[in-house]
């Protein structure tokens, strides 16, 4: 009775002084009040997280995006024409990134905003849709705040599951925007040696399986290469990547 009777003096509350108020959890065995406050606001994502979508049309990757039997989705998907589909409000969660992590975090779909880009994985980026990209990515830079570093690929952040959005994106160009690292040689020595887990995993990667965050690490920096090691040039890479993140 006495719960019903709290329930009722909070959503009029809520109703007088349109404070958003959730729905207070049901707990065995304990009393609840509720006292909903004024003091609260969105959550702001920090990161971007780039996709493709693995489809030869847009028309696809619309339908799995948008169907509740998926269970897989995205706050923006740009076709190859350009045209931008808003899929899920920027400051809510959606379910593009999975199993994840990037320097420490390991849920990016709860800080991140997720762009799914219409291509096959297998073609060169389409100049329409690159050209929007650009202008949304500097949107949501301009509105978070969110740091260069933080712009990255689902392959960076899952190595072990992804490879989107590919060989053939185009990073140096997102980075020369400001969206992403990027480093020219020829690098500045590094006259001490590290270990490329250490490396990489001071950069972000989740090094638990050093094969895949080797392979993550070339699809985004050195998609040409085919060493499956790190070498002394990639090391130099890596650094001079720190220091820009750095300044």
């Amino acid at each position: 009775m006495v719960s019903h009777f709290m329930g009722r003096i909070v959503a009029g509350l809520c109703l007088l002084t349109a404070v958003a108020c959730a729905p207070l959890a049901e707990r065995s065995g304990s009393s609840m009040v509720g006292w909903p406050s004024p003091n609260f606001d969105e959550r702001r994502p920090n990161f971007v997280i780039l996709h493709f979508t693995s489809n030869k049309s847009v028309e696809p990757a619309l339908h799995t995006l948008s169907s509740p039997a998926s269970g897989v989705s995205s706050h923006y998907l740009i076709a190859r024409d350009g045209t931008t589909y808003a899929l899920v409000d920027e400051r809510k969660r959606a379910w593009h990134a999975g199993v994840s992590y990037w320097g420490g975090s390991r849920d990016l779909n709860s800080a991140s905003i997720g762009i799914e880009l219409d291509n096959d994985g297998e073609e060169p980026y389409a100049e329409p849709q690159i050209v929007v990209l650009l202008a949304l990515l500097g949107e949501l830079k301009r509105k978070y705040a969110i740091p260069a570093a933080n712009f990255l690929g689902h392959s960076d952040v899952a190595p072990r599951r992804k490879g989107d959005p590919g060989r053939y994106f185009p990073w140096q160009r997102l980075a020369g925007q400001g969206y992403g690292l990027w480093c020219e040689p020829p690098y500045s020595a590094q006259p001490q040696s590290t270990a490329d887990d250490v490396l990489l995993a001071a950069l972000g990667y989740d090094v638990a399986d050093i094969d895949a965050a080797i392979g993550a690490f070339r699809l985004h920096f050195t998609p040409r290469s085919e060493t499956r090691r790190l070498t002394t040039e990639d090391h130099a890479l890596i650094h001079c990547l720190l220091e820009k993140r750095r300044n």
